[in-house]
């Protein structure tokens, strides 16, 4: 464990971001020199340099931008998902509550905090109702 020079932990952004799932919640960073957040966690805005982030809770709400569904040996499928956040960032994940092969580019989904099997906290997505 890495610890700053009070002695305090050091918490990396892929920490903080866990924890916060942990927690329930799902956040992502802004820049609050640019303005604009981004997805993964880094330490530096991807779109302007600076360090000055801020982590906040998006809306939750976004677009399936593809999808492709995974066929497992043992006759399992899921799918693989990039959904576009209406905040502005793109991140892969899967979309639940729904047959994979369900899932359709442009549709309206909804983030979701739960638990993987066996495993921590999993951010998913399920369907969202449809925008006028």
């Amino acid at each position: 464990m890495e610890l700053n020079r009070n002695g305090a932990a050091v918490v990396g952004v892929d920490d903080h971001f866990q924890r916060s799932l942990e927690a329930g919640k799902f956040v992502i960073p802004r820049c609050e020199d640019c303005g604009r957040p981004h997805f993964y966690p880094r330490i530096l805005c991807p779109h302007c340099g600076s360090a000055n982030l801020r982590w906040v809770e998006p809306s939750g709400r976004g677009t399936v931008h593809s999808t492709t569904v995974v066929h497992r040996r043992n006759d399992e499928t899921y799918n693989v998902a990039l959904v576009d956040l209406d905040e502005g960032p793109r991140l892969m994940t899967n979309v639940t509550g729904i047959e994979p092969a369900a899932v359709r580019i442009g549709m309206p989904v909804v983030a979701v905090v739960g638990k993987a099997a066996g495993a921590g906290p999993l951010l998913t997505f399920e369907p969202g109702e449809e925008q006028c």
